[in-house]
């Protein structure tokens, strides 16, 4: 990712394009990176896109949660003037673009999901990376991917250096409880907001129930599967879920 990070107070984000704002939630291994694929097809299709540094590892421990974290980004849009945005977010990022749209409804035009936890307790925190072993995060990364050939080396050694980072391991493990603690399953129904659910058919981290869990528990969602694809779909086929994506939003007239 070529573009300059953007530094105002306590927010730092990219920001790309012009049109109606689609807020990129990053999860919690996971870079700005992770959404080149988005970065590089939504602003020549009329949208803006703005991915803020989630402060997960700057917060004060007791402070590191995921509703603090919803609360962060909600306040990214208030800095940034936005009236109505739409949310994209994978894995933990999911789960914070829910949380976002639980507490301030009135902010989200749209939802968009992947590979998101926020129902599932074995999406964080379960077999978390032992500290210190390359081997075994490795094979941890790749087992992320359909196709492991995606966990490059890059990749890996970025997920090696947070889980050998005391702060950032703490941290970590902090955000992956408090994930745990919200699961969102008695919420959902009473959230209307339109959500798009896009869902790698051999995600083995948040395996297909649990999207048919989302679909079935959101009151106005859509559903749509990538086969041979794991649990970050916008990287492993990002060409198949821009597509889906953007149909989905022509379709609702967004």
């Amino acid at each position: 990712m070529t573009h300059p990070l953007k530094k105002e107070g306590k927010f730092s984000y990219l920001e790309i394009g012009e049109g109606t704002p689609i807020i990129i939630m990053h999860g919690l291994m996971g870079g700005l990176s992770n959404f080149d694929g988005v970065v590089n097809f939504f602003p020549d299709k009329g949208y803006k896109v703005v991915i803020p540094e989630l402060p997960i590892y700057n917060m004060p421990i007791l402070k590191t949660n995921v509703k603090n974290i919803a609360v962060y980004v909600s306040d990214f849009i208030e800095h940034k003037g936005y009236d109505k945005v739409m949310l994209l977010g994978n894995s933990l990022g999911g789960h914070i673009g829910l949380m976002v749209t639980k507490l301030f409804p009135e902010k989200v035009k749209a939802l968009v999901i992947t590979g998101s936890s926020g129902l599932y307790e074995s999406a964080m925190g379960e077999t978390y990376p032992k500290r210190g072993d390359y081997d075994y995060i490795k094979q941890k990364a790749e087992n992320v991917f359909y196709d492991p050939a995606i966990a490059t080396k890059e990749i890996v050694d970025e997920v090696y250096d947070s889980v050998n980072d005391r702060n950032k391991l703490i941290r970590t493990l902090s955000i992956a409880k408090s994930a745990i603690r919200h699961n969102m399953a008695k919420d959902l129904p009473h959230m209307p907001n339109p959500t798009c659910i896009i869902w790698g058919k051999n995600d083995t981290v948040t395996p297909p129930e649990v999207a048919e869990e989302f679909h079935e528990l959101l009151p106005d969602s859509d559903l749509y599967w990538i086969d041979k694809c794991g649990h970050a779909a916008m990287m492993e086929h990002p060409d198949t879920f821009n597509d889906l994506l953007y149909a989905w939003l022509q379709k609702r007239g967004y």
